[in-house]
């Protein structure tokens, strides 16, 4: 079965929370795909609220980057402690800066009532360019909010 149709939840595929234009294999492992659904079940609700408070009903959450293994991580740049190479980040894409700080404001809403900690909500701008650096892990969750240039 091709990635690309296994979901991970009701709106996202492994092939989508695994894409990469490096050309090189980004296959995670089982820890890495449960990682990957545990985060799926925080951007299904972002998802949810997002439509329910200013989408067109259907909004989708578009992820730029989810899991990356070390190769891929390497190729792209990150950080050797990413919480991508675990499964348990993935970069959203905005459009702009206000929907940044809504889709943030969401998350913290929803780390709040469902009492549950998150790992990194790091609004990320390069040029024009801005995107939600999420995190969530098993355990251990530090909580750590940032704006990052």
């Amino acid at each position: 079965m091709k990635s690309e149709t296994i979901n991970l939840s009701p709106h996202f595929t492994l092939g989508e929370l695994c894409k990469t234009k490096t050309g090189i294999e980004n296959v995670p492992n089982e820890a890495q795909v449960e990682n990957l659904k545990r985060l799926c079940r925080w951007l299904e609700q972002l998802r949810r609220r997002w439509n329910n408070l200013y989408g067109d009903g259907d909004d989708p959450i578009i992820i730029n980057s989810g899991f990356r293994s070390p190769e891929v991580n390497k190729a792209v740049g990150g950080v050797p402690t990413s919480n991508h190479l675990t499964g348990c980040a993935a970069d959203i894409r905005c459009i702009g800066m206000e929907q940044a700080l809504r889709y943030a404001a969401i998350l913290l809403d929803i780390s709040d009532l469902n009492h549950e900690d998150y790992d990194e909500l790091l609004i990320e701008k390069k040029s024009t360019v801005v995107w939600i650096h999420f995190a969530v892990r098993p355990k251990d969750n530090r909580r750590r909010t940032n704006f990052k240039r």
